[in-house]
């Protein structure tokens, strides 16, 4: 029998959403997995930590370039208009006088007064100043300065190996919340199916009721377990979008790394590592040497300073600069200027004692870091070596528990255990699975803060 021609526009519908609806998930295409390094990538693009950092160096940089102009002559440039309440003038007092002679004659030149200048005069003045001899202040600061963007080189390269080692950690962290949730999973599947075992037993009476009291509350502690888990994986996505400065709540997808790979080198030839490249002893050995040219620096006040000076100038009594008829239009001079300020109280002096407490300091700064950096590099180092233990521990404790379990399901579906000795079974298995799997993450993070340690930490 053939379709209604009413009903067939509501046939075509039908088919035509049923299929949008089939065709969706097979044109829809899942963004790939984020690897490790483009996940590092991806912060030091998107940190502000990073970006301040790059900040600080470009800072430096151009206060190092800054320092160097000391070197070059300066030129300045001055144009005035002065406005007198009247012209200069000078004043000739009255002369009288005799002239000697048959007959004496006597002179009288009255008093008369002569203008000199003018009421408006424009002036114009072009200057070029080149230091000669500063007492090495120019050569100090400017090493101060030029160390001081070398520091900040190094500064950057701590915060870019901090950034990757927080990566690093929270990328493993996932991979192990991961690894945890399917463990957490698969014992609530076996949790559920031991418990459908055991009602199933109860209803032909062939086990008390405790023994079903005893399953159903271990299916509880197993969907607690799930829910705890859930939440730790939710947790390490939240913080690894948090450190990309992405959406808290995006979807993470992270590819799957999480392996034993044996670590070969010992702990002499890690500290070795650590002092010759972590970046923070290189930066506070930079911050020492500073300190000591900051005394070279202060030292340069003792001396006298001396420059050389070339002037030309250029007046008039209107705005074009043309002279007067008392001034010539244009002048030029060069001189030799020597300036010395020997006595200050001390205050020399006391610069450069403060100086030298700077350079102190940062001596003592920089054995304290060497000191921790000493003490970090062998906390990771048996760290490391307490997670690789437990890793192939953890891994013989799986396949000891696998076969327990085995052996205790076997024996209690022929009746001749109890639910209690699965259950306790298979509680053994879930947490021999969970201590390999955190111990396998531990094992990965702790070779990350290892590497940090070391000053070599990179993206793999």
């Amino acid at each position: 029998m053939g379709i209604r021609p009413d009903r067939w526009m509501s046939v075509v519908a039908v088919i035509f959403f049923s299929f949008s609806l089939g065709a969706g998930p097979s044109f829809a295409q899942k963004d790939p997995p984020l690897t490790l390094k483009e996940s590092v990538d991806l912060a030091l693009k998107q940190s502000v930590l990073a970006h301040a950092a790059r900040e600080g160096v470009r800072g430096a940089e151009a206060q190092r370039k800054e320092a160097l102009k000391g070197f070059f002559p300066k030129l300045s440039t001055t144009y005035n208009y002065t406005r007198l309440n009247e012209a200069p003038s000078f004043t000739f007092p009255r002369i009288s006088f005799t002239l000697p002679a048959a007959a004496p004659i006597a002179v009288n030149i009255p008093s008369s007064t002569v203008d000199a200048g003018t009421k408006d005069n424009y002036t114009w003045t072009l200057e070029a100043r080149q230091p000669l001899f500063a007492g090495g202040a120019i050569l100090a600061n400017y090493q101060v300065n030029k160390i001081g963007a070398q520091i900040a080189r190094w500064e950057e390269a701590a915060t870019i190996q901090d950034i990757v080692q927080e990566v690093r950690v929270t990328y493993f962290n996932i991979l192990k919340a991961g690894r945890i949730l399917d463990v957490a999973r698969q014992s609530l599947e076996q949790l559920k199916a031991h418990r459908d075992l055991a009602q199933n037993f109860y209803d032909v009476g062939m086990i008390p009721k405790n023994d079903l009291l005893y399953a159903e509350v271990q299916l509880a502690n197993g969907e607690q377990f799930l829910i705890r888990a859930e939440n730790g994986l939710e947790l390490a996505n939240s913080r690894f979008n948090t450190i990309l400065r992405r959406g808290i709540d995006t979807p993470v997808t992270v590819e799957d790394i999480l392996a034993y790979q044996p670590f070969e080198k010992n702990l002499e030839a890690c500290l070795t590592n650590a002092l010759d490249r972590r970046p923070e002893l290189k930066s506070y050995a930079l911050k020492v040497e500073q300190a000591r040219n900051g005394v070279r620096l202060a030292r340069s006040d003792y001396f006298p300073s001396l420059s050389m000076v070339g002037n030309y100038s250029r007046f008039g009594d209107e705005p074009d600069l043309g002279g007067t008829p008392y001034k010539n239009e244009e002048s030029w001079y060069v001189m030799a200027v020597a300036n010395w300020n020997f006595w200050e109280w001390g205050k020399t002096m006391n610069r450069v004692d403060f100086s030298k407490a700077r350079e102190n300091q940062m001596l003592d700064m920089l054995s304290n870091v060497r000191d921790q950096i000493t003490l970090e590099l062998k906390s990771a180092y048996l760290l490391l070596r307490e997670a690789e233990k437990q890793v192939l521990v953890s891994k013989r404790a799986i396949e000891q528990a696998e076969e327990n379990f085995r052996i205790n399901q076997e024996r209690y579906r022929e009746q001749v255990a109890t639910s209690t000795d699965v259950l306790d079974a298979q509680t053994l298995l879930t947490k021999a699975k969970s201590d390999y799997y955190n111990a396998l993450g531990d094992y990965n993070i702790s070779q990350a803060k290892l590497e940090r340690a070391m000053g070599i930490i990179e993206a793999q």
